[in-house]
C-alpha cells in the first residue's frame, strides 16, 4: 500500500466517524424537538381554558366594579343632599328655636325674682358639687360650732 492509499483510508474513515456523529446528534435533535412540540401542545391545551377563565374573571370584575361606581356616585348624591337638608333644618328651625329658648330663660329668670319680691326673703341656695371628669366631687362640709 501506498501512502496515497493509507491517507484515502484515513479520510474515509474520519469521514465515517464525523458522518456517525452527526447522524447521533440529529437523532438527539429529533428528539428534543419532538419533546418540545410536545410540551407546547400540552401548555396550549391547559393555557386556553385558564385564559378563558382569566377573561370571564375579568368581565365579571369589571361588572362588579360598575356596580360599585353606581353605589358610590349614589351615595355622594345621598351625602350632598342629607347635607343640603341639615342645612335647610338649621336655617329654618335653629333661630326660631334659639329665640323661644332664650324667651323661656327670661321668663322663669322673671318669675324667679317676682317671688323673692313678694315675699321679701332671697330663695334658697341649693349645695353645690364640683363635677371632675365624669365622677361628682361633694362640696366640703361645714362644722358646726358650739354656742
Amino acid at each position: 500500500m501506498s501512502g496515497g492509499e493509507v491517507a484515502g483510508i484515513l479520510v474515509a474513515v474520519f469521514w465515517a466517524i464525523l458522518v456517525s456523529f452527526l447522524a447521533v446528534v440529529l437523532v438527539r435533535l429529533a428528539q428534543v424537538l419532538k419533546a418540545t412540540t410536545k410540551l407546547v401542545a400540552d401548555v396550549t391545551e391547559q393555557a386556553v381554558p385558564l385564559l378563558a377563565d382569566a377573561s370571564t374573571t375579568v368581565r365579571s370584575a369589571r361588572t362588579q366594579i360598575d356596580r360599585v361606581d353606581a353605589i358610590a356616585s349614589d351615595v355622594q348624591e345621598v351625602t350632598s343632599n342629607a347635607s343640603a337638608l341639615s342645612s335647610t333644618v338649621a336655617s329654618t328651625f335653629g333661630g326660631p328655636l334659639v329665640k323661644v329658648a332664650a324667651f323661656g330663660y327670661g321668663v322663669r329668670r322673671a318669675l324667679g325674682r317676682t317671688d323673692t319680691a313678694a315675699t321679701g326673703r332671697e330663695p334658697q341656695k341649693t349645695s353645690r358639687r364640683t363635677v371632675i371628669v365624669g365622677r361628682t366631687v361633694p362640696t366640703p362640709r361645714r362644722r358646726k360650732q358650739k354656742g
